[in-house]
């Protein structure tokens, strides 16, 4: 194995807060949540609130400035005119007067749109498989080191595989996870066949009884037909080997990366049909209105949040506690 990490003090130091055990209550998990999202609060939650508590009166400019800070703050412009026109239909509704009010019902606005989204990354009965897409610098791997680390905790048997066949630094990354975490990698050479390292991945797994095997995937960019026909044939080959697993796809996204990550969701979604989200480095943006964006634009569900570099920092996206966080 490359000794590639020690000549990188930051993947030195994402291995350590990951591996290293906290024992956080509930509470603590909330406020790690209300400081990783702080940024958005400051950027966006803030600037909404303000404008409705300066703001002299309910009219089209007050729309117009909340529909500008609202696509600054990513939230999409569909999303953001959707939004809007359910705060002009409650002004009229409840005969609102004062912009003031208007802070409560917009937050209400939110959580409908958020509602239904209870992430929670779950396994069923039975062993699992979850394949890991995104592309380079998402947090990929860094996202799979958690998960198996959770699961693993949990009691539950875990076992890796690098068919990110196309960097050789990928391969060693995740072997060092796997010492780090006493969990298997299994894994071939760099330029081998990524679709035959998930085939023996499968067949590992189901050998050794294993609960939970997490298939990580070469970083590609999602405008690169023949990268992603790579990707197609490697969930075929999963699906086709896997037999009565049950299997789903966890697409990583970056949340610095904006109206970018749409995009790659929708790209992603189309190829291999994306079952969840891992949104990472929300604690790094100001634009967390990303997350309202991709959940009303595109319906799939959001499971992770990343609002940290701790293990405990990648969470169960809660919307209740999502809204509460941002507005506490």
């Amino acid at each position: 194995m490359l000794n590639i990490f020690k000549k990188s003090s930051k993947n030195e130091q994402e291995i350590e807060e990951v591996t290293e055990k906290k024992n956080d209550s509930e509470g603590g998990l909330f406020n790690r949540l209300k400081n990783g999202l702080s940024k958005t609060k400051d950027g966006f939650i803030n600037k909404v609130t303000s404008l409705f508590s300066t703001h002299g009166k309910i009219d089209d400019e007050l729309f117009e400035e909340l529909e500008e800070i609202l696509i600054q703050a990513d939230v999409g412009i569909n999303t953001a005119m959707e939004l809007i026109e359910g705060l002009e239909e409650r002004v009229e509704e409840d005969e609102l007067k004062e912009p003031e009010e208007l802070t409560e019902v917009f937050k209400e606005e939110l959580s409908a749109l958020l509602k239904e989204e209870d992430g929670q990354l779950d396994l069923k009965a039975g062993q699992n498989i979850i394949i890991v897409v995104g592309v380079n610098g998402a947090g990929k791997t860094t996202t799979i080191a958690k998960i198996a680390r959770r699961f693993k905790e949990d009691g539950k048997k875990v076992l890796m595989a690098a068919a990110d066949t196309f960097r050789a630094a990928a391969i060693d990354q995740l072997k060092v996870w796997g010492d780090r975490l006493g969990i298997n990698v299994i894994a071939q050479s760099e330029g081998s066949d990524a679709a035959a390292v998930a085939f023996d991945a499968v067949q590992a797994a189901r050998a050794r009884d294993i609960d939970l095997l997490i298939v990580d995937t070469a970083g590609r960019l999602h405008t690169q037909k023949n990268l992603m026909e790579e990707l197609k044939k490697v969930k075929r080959v999963i699906e086709r080997e896997a037999g009565d697993f049950n299997i789903q796809v966890l697409l990583v996204l970056d949340a610095t990366t904006g109206q970018n990550a749409m995009s790659q969701a929708k790209l992603f979604n189309e190829a291999v049909h994306v079952d969840g989200i891992a949104l990472t480095k929300l604690d790094g943006t100001a634009k967390g209105g990303i997350v309202i964006g991709i959940k009303n634009e595109l319906g799939i569900p959001i499971k992770l949040i990343g609002v940290g570099e701790a293990a405990e920092d990648l969470q169960d996206f809660n919307a209740k506690k999502f809204i509460e966080a941002l507005f506490i």
